[in-house]
């Protein structure tokens, strides 16, 4: 992963607005009266899992799964206001779909992978929405490689359902939590965190 001079988050800022308002959103479904009442994201919260991966090893095994729908490296933001124990990257797929992260600064492992679409009007709006989708399915299906492509897509389209009109949804299934943040004109941001299992006892 590489710093470069000019690639901040200054530069960044509309881009990737939704994978940022994490940092203010709360772990179930929101309404607008409670927007004011929004908790830190759960993966922002201190002692929050990490993935048992750096995003270079993340990006080189997504990259052999997909060889279709590459990443390109990720990039550091330069993010100085920000005082916390993540450093955060980005990757730019075109011009209004982009991939990004926070990864822990310490150990360098993964806290969150994202992906944020830009909607566009007129002819490229379809194609643009195809290739947005394609990239989030082959996300969740990273993590979830017992299902089929078709299966893949159907939980994406279902996700996104939900999510639909909300600033932040979250679902959990096992070890994973999914995230979809809607923000209209703004963009979508689909995400996949890790969560702690508690250990039950018997």
């Amino acid at each position: 992963m590489k710093r470069a001079p000019g690639f901040t988050l200054g530069g960044l800022s509309g881009i990737l607005l939704l994978a940022l308002l994490f940092t203010t959103a709360s772990a179930d479904p929101i309404t607008p009266d409670r927007a004011e009442h929004l908790s830190a994201a759960p993966y922002l919260l201190a002692g929050a899992p990490t993935f048992d991966m750096t995003i270079a090893q993340f990006r080189e095994k997504y990259n052999v799964m997909n060889p279709d729908l590459p990443l390109s490296e990720y990039r550091a933001i330069n993010n100085r206001e920000e005082k916390s124990n993540l450093t955060r990257a980005a990757s730019k797929i075109n011009e209004n779909l982009y991939a990004s992260t926070a990864l822990d600064q310490n150990s360098g492992k993964i806290k969150t992978l994202q992906i944020t679409w830009l909607p566009i009007q007129g002819p490229e709006e379809k194609p643009a929405h195809d290739k947005a989708l394609a990239y989030m399915t082959a996300l969740l299906r990273f993590f979830t490689p017992m299902l089929s492509a078709q299966d893949s897509a159907k939980r994406m389209n279902e996700l996104l359902n939900k999510g639909k009109g909300l600033r932040y949804f979250s679902q959990t299934e096992g070890a994973l939590r999914f995230v979809v943040a809607d923000n209209g004109e703004k963009g979508m941001t689909f995400a996949v965190e890790p969560i702690k299992l508690s250990l039950v006892a018997p």
